[in-house]
């Protein structure tokens, strides 16, 4: 593997992908940087993320929680924060990092292999030995390096979607990311809690999936990169000058970003405090707000993963992205407002199978947007693609801490599903401006 200095000519030009992924079409004369998808791409892909996320789920849901408990039961939940608030810090600028490199890299094995499999090893490798940690600064640093090593593989994961699938055949790539993240994260949790009894094995089951997963996938699905595709000549000042994306420059992926923080934000702000809402607001008895919590996961399950499989391939065929975002925050609307009228289980239920629903049609069509918004086209997409996961991972991070604050100063609960109707509602409309996408 290689990270190659630039060509003879310009050292700032950029190649773009073939004909067949590139976003913008293909440029005369220069060498393709990836293969044209096989068939097994899109289930690779499917089965590629449904581990991944399962993982994430397993872990932050049910493992890493109870081993933090068992360390010492009296602090957990300021031990916990500790842990994933200084992971959290560490992993916000992991995707567009190593995205950045794998754009650069030129290997027999292709730009993104190297780094998907160097994800997979280190993360898997450390999640063998979490389990039998004891001291919480220990658990807190084989934490960090596992996040880190899973969110150097998600990258150039998602990159491979613009690598490789022409503009046309975005949405389908990105229902089977949707797919794959939604199932995995459910079976994740469900997997994780038959090894909450013995975390050793819970966390090396999980570490083992993600590496054999990871590398059956690069190997039926071989990548590979022109050795005489044209690079920038290395400059620290550039690399980091590129995390900068001037938004006056490219005001579509501003307004992109501003889009997915805004409904990503809307959406978790309420569903971080699930279990809060049934027992303060619905009035669930305590004992009874975990298996009310499953019950709400699954009736929004099936409906999700429908949305996410129609919407997606509904888009390729009429060639549009903006509206089907229009849908998803109109339809999460009508979903955010039944506990608000309905304050009772039944509400909630109305709620997670429309917002299930909502979700599930953004999820298929916003990463196909993405990829229309880059300013590099397909060249910079792991850098760039990493830049737009920001604006997932920091409303998600931030969000227990709005609720809470919207809770305390603003009236209660229904306020909370008033600020979900204006951050989803404020999303469709930031995408507006947006003229390179219809």
């Amino acid at each position: 593997m290689s990270i190659q200095p630039a060509a003879s000519g310009d050292p700032t030009s950029l190649i773009a992908p073939t004909g067949a992924i590139s976003a913008t079409g293909p440029v005369a004369g220069e060498p393709p940087q990836s293969p044209p998808p096989t068939r097994a791409l899109l289930p690779g892909i499917l089965v590629t993320a449904l581990t991944l996320f399962a993982t994430y789920g397993g872990l932050i849901a049910i493992l890493l929680p109870t081993q933090i408990a068992l360390l010492d039961e009296e602090n957990k939940v300021a031990n916990l924060a500790i842990v994933t608030t200084v992971s959290f810090v560490f992993t916000l600028f992991a995707q567009p990092i190593v995205g950045a490199f794998s754009d650069r890299t030129r290997s027999r094995f292709g730009r993104r292999t190297p780094w998907m499999v160097g994800g997979a090893l280190v993360g898997g490798l450390f999640l063998l030995g979490l389990g039998s940690l004891t001291s919480l600064l220990w658990i807190t640093v084989f934490w960090v390096i596992i996040q880190v090593a899973l969110n150097g593989l998600q990258g150039p994961l998602s990159a491979l979607t613009p690598d490789r699938f022409p503009r046309e055949k975005r949405g389908a790539a990105s229902a089977m990311f949707g797919i794959g993240t939604q199932v995995g994260m459910t079976l994740g949790i469900m997997v994780a809690s038959v090894f909450a009894a013995n975390l050793g094995v819970g966390y090396s089951a999980f570490g083992i999936a993600v590496i054999v997963v990871t590398v059956l996938f690069v190997v039926v699905n071989r990548d590979w990169s022109s050795k005489d595709a044209v690079v920038p000549a290395w400059s620290w000042r550039r690399f980091f000058a590129g995390f900068w994306i001037d938004p006056r420059k490219h005001p579509d992926f501003a307004w992109a970003f501003a889009a997915r923080f805004l409904l990503v934000l809307g959406y978790f702000v309420v569903t971080a405090f699930q279990l809060y809402i049934l027992t303060d607001y619905i009035g669930v008895p305590v004992a009874e707000a975990p298996g009310a919590v499953l019950t709400l996961t699954l009736a929004a399950f099936v409906p999700t993963l429908i949305a996410i499989g129609v919407s997606g391939w509904w888009s390729d065929r009429i060639g549009r992205r903006k509206v089907f975002i229009y849908a998803a925050s109109a339809i999460m609307v009508l979903g955010l407002v039944a506990p608000v009228l309905m304050p009772n289980m039944t509400g909630m239920i109305v709620m997670s199978v429309i917002n299930g629903v909502g979700f599930g049609v953004y999820m298929s069509v916003d990463a196909a947007l993405m990829t229309e918004v880059l300013p590099a086209g397909g060249a910079g997409a792991g850098k760039d693609l990493g830049i737009l996961n920001i604006a997932t991972n920091i409303p998600q991070a931030m969000s227990p801490a709005i609720a809470g604050l919207i809770i305390g100063a603003f009236g209660g609960y229904p306020m909370l599903f008033v600020f979900g109707i204006v951050a989803v509602v404020a999303a469709a409309f930031v995408l507006l401006p947006i003229k390179s996408v219809r």
